[in-house]
């Protein structure tokens, strides 16, 4: 399989020709690639790439109500019997949005649902990788703790710091004009909005793990190490594939089958070189010609190609 270095060689020299060409060539490999994991796995595989990595922060990079759109165009003509791969690489994004997302493929696929992280599915991403029957990771591949988040702030921590100011209060007075001063800087109703999101998450976590079907001492430590931020101490902490095993999840090698390994990888290097070349932030695209394409916060419909590249 090319590496990303030579999909991008290859690119570059088209490039200085013609760049739609260059453009053609990426896009027909990735299409390739889709097929052939697909033909390889004998299941349905659809592609959720985000080039956040690439970007200006955006909300069209994060996962939001516009996404079910991508899903029901991919999902539909699939073989549904055959279960789903999800490719995955994300930040993350709307609870609610997610929350839809789930139930709507777990529905159509009857719960036969595997991730697949190539690099990283981040805060609501990692909650769809959770609510997978199973995640196939590599030595680079990464989850990332799910604990809500209001306008860049921890809910967690915005609530945890305002319980102990209330406890350092009542047991000191004289502390009170330190707090005022700190808890002066949240905006009117921002701690309930917190306490309501808490609450989602919290809900929205408890349905997925009874959805997985897995005992209670396992759920337990899944909501340590992914919905509990005294744990994960951090937002952006990358759990990878052994934490994510420890911790409960039925995770799979990416790297135990070396053809599976190079079909998954040629596809997300396709994608970061795409968004890193061209004004698409987002792809969502399945392996029978599927595809919805976010450019530049305008959806756009698939390229057309001339001349297909042989499998």
């Amino acid at each position: 399989m090319p590496t990303w270095s030579s999909i991008l060689n290859e690119a570059n020299k088209l490039w200085e020709v013609n760049p739609s060409n260059a453009v053609n060539y990426i896009v027909e490999q990735k299409n390739s690639f889709l097929r052939r994991l697909s033909e390889k796995t004998k299941r349905n595989t659809i592609l959720y790439f985000s080039g956040f990595l690439q970007k200006q922060p955006s909300n069209d990079l994060v996962i939001n109500d516009l996404d079910i759109n991508a899903f029901m165009e991919n999902v539909h003509g699939l073989d549904k019997k055959l279960g789903l791969d999800l490719i995955l690489h994300t930040p993350g994004g709307d609870l609610a949005a997610t929350e839809q997302i789930i139930k709507y493929l777990k529905s159509c696929f009857n719960s036969d649902i595997r991730a697949i992280i190539p690099q990283m599915a981040m805060s609501a991403g990692s909650m769809i990788a959770v609510s997978c029957k199973s995640v196939v990771m590599g030595k680079q591949s990464a989850l990332g703790p799910f604990d809500p988040q209001l306008n860049g702030v921890p809910c967690q921590s915005a609530l945890r710091e305002f319980y102990k100011a209330v406890d350092d209060v009542s047991k000191n007075p004289a502390s009170l004009g330190l707090w005022q001063t700190i808890i002066s800087k949240f905006n009117p109703t921002f701690l309930t909005l917190c306490a309501q999101a808490d609450e989602l998450a919290e809900e929205l976590t408890e349905k997925i793990l009874e959805d997985k079907n897995i005992d209670k001492s396992t759920k337990s430590k899944i909501k340590d190490v992914f919905a509990k931020n005294k744990n994960s101490k951090t937002h952006s902490r990358h759990i990878d594939r052994d934490k994510c095993r420890e911790a409960g999840l039925d995770v799979i090698d990416l790297d135990a089958d070396n053809d599976f390994q190079d079909l998954v990888l040629s596809i997300h290097h396709c994608c970061m070189i795409l968004t890193e070349k061209t004004p698409v932030i987002k792809i969502v695209e399945n392996n029978i010609g599927g595809c919805y394409i976010r450019n530049a916060g305008v959806p756009a419909p698939p390229p057309k190609f001339k001349v297909p590249i042989p499998r």
